[in-house]
């Protein structure tokens, strides 16, 4: 997903510190008898010390952790190396990503202890168990509410208005072949028109002046005049594919606090997009994963998520922050797909989309 999640790093440097400390849990391997379970995940993974500290006191393992770079970045790479995996168990395939991962044998069976606390729409391979959902968000555009006040226009609130003549060359999104926001924003549109309107519709995108860039961090924190980041770049596009969990990372890691977020989010814009956790196939330690596995569905672990991941979480009755519900509140009709239709379509899309947005 996951690229907000870096929000709270770019910030404050918040998930290094914690990331750090979970990748110096580690002992002299993730042998059968081993004490390690070594996580596999991409750059935004992060959790608080204490409630990592609270698993590994009580199950006596250790936590290591290997980052692989963006979600795609990640997943191509566990699949390439599935037969003799870096580590026990992956968190970060999203379902974008999730049937290319079930399809090359990624993951082997575990139904974590838990999974029936989970909202059923999150629910998934119920038959097979390969993946747990972890926690969930929406990819929306975020719009500068201090530009669209100082030019006294409207912002944006749905994928109709950003064709619209008066939204023309604001607009940055993410390579829809390289960053997982990005592949997101696309499925959106393909969501809302269809398998043969999608095109006509990145055609009147391109056509109004969208700007394309390789990834999250710098469409978020180098092109967009929204964020704090952007600011001091100098920035100049008002609007940005991002997270509908973006607005409150801005306020919550500003110094002094805004009383209210500096940006806010176009509903008619958004994506639902869920993230999964799975017991690596061949993984050395398999019981210290199975374990972890459990751990990222207690409610201590899912209720720590939405102020260090900015996302979500799944389990019913998990209770997020009061700032991360009052200025980033889940979308109320987000666009979806199903993984199957995902998994038919998305090489394909994301190649026509390369052929007519970036040539």
């Amino acid at each position: 997903m996951s690229t907000t999640k870096k929000l709270a790093a770019v910030a404050v440097g918040l998930g290094c510190a914690v990331t750090l400390s979970a990748c110096g849990s580690s002992d002299s391997g993730s042998g059968g008898g081993s004490k390690t379970v070594t996580l596999v995940s991409h750059d935004s993974w992060v959790v608080s010390k204490s409630v990592l500290a609270d698993f590994e006191k009580k199950s006596g393992y250790k936590v290591r952790v290997l980052k692989d770079g963006d979600a795609g970045q990640a997943v191509n790479k566990a699949i390439l190396t599935k037969d003799n995996p870096q580590g026990d168990v992956f968190f970060g395939v999203d379902n974008t990503l999730l049937s290319r991962a079930l399809d090359n044998g990624l993951f082997q069976s575990y139904e974590a202890k838990g999974s029936d606390q989970v909202e059923p729409e999150y629910r998934v391979d119920e038959d097979k168990h390969r993946v747990t959902p972890i926690d969930t968000g929406d990819i929306c555009v975020n719009y500068d509410k201090a530009y669209f006040s100082k030019h006294k226009l409207t912002p944006p609130a749905s994928f109709d208005d950003l064709v619209k003549p008066a939204y023309k060359n604001l607009l940055v999104t993410e390579n829809a072949s390289t960053s997982s926001p990005g592949l997101g924003f696309l499925l959106g549109t393909a969501a809302k028109y269809g398998g043969d309107g999608w095109s006509d519709y990145w055609t009147k995108l391109k056509a109004n002046g969208v700007k394309v860039v390789d990834g999250w961090e710098q469409a978020y924190n180098e092109e967009f005049s929204g964020s704090s980041a952007g600011k001091k770049a100098g920035a100049d596009r008002p609007l940005v594919v991002s997270y509908a969990s973006s607005p409150p990372a801005e306020v919550i890691y500003a110094d002094p606090k805004p009383t209210t977020a500096p940006t806010g989010v176009a509903a008619g814009t958004c994506f639902r997009q869920v993230e999964y956790a799975g017991l690596l196939s061949n993984a050395a330690n398999a019981k210290g994963g199975k374990e972890f596995l459990d751990f990222l569905l207690t409610k201590e672990f899912q209720e720590d998520m939405p102020l260090n991941m900015f996302v979500y979480p799944v389990r019913e009755g998990a209770q997020v922050p009061a700032e991360f519900a009052k200025y980033g509140p889940q979308a109320k009709d987000p666009e979806t797909m199903d993984p199957a239709r995902i998994a038919d379509h998305r090489d394909q899309w994301v190649k026509s989309w390369t052929s007519l947005v970036l040539k």
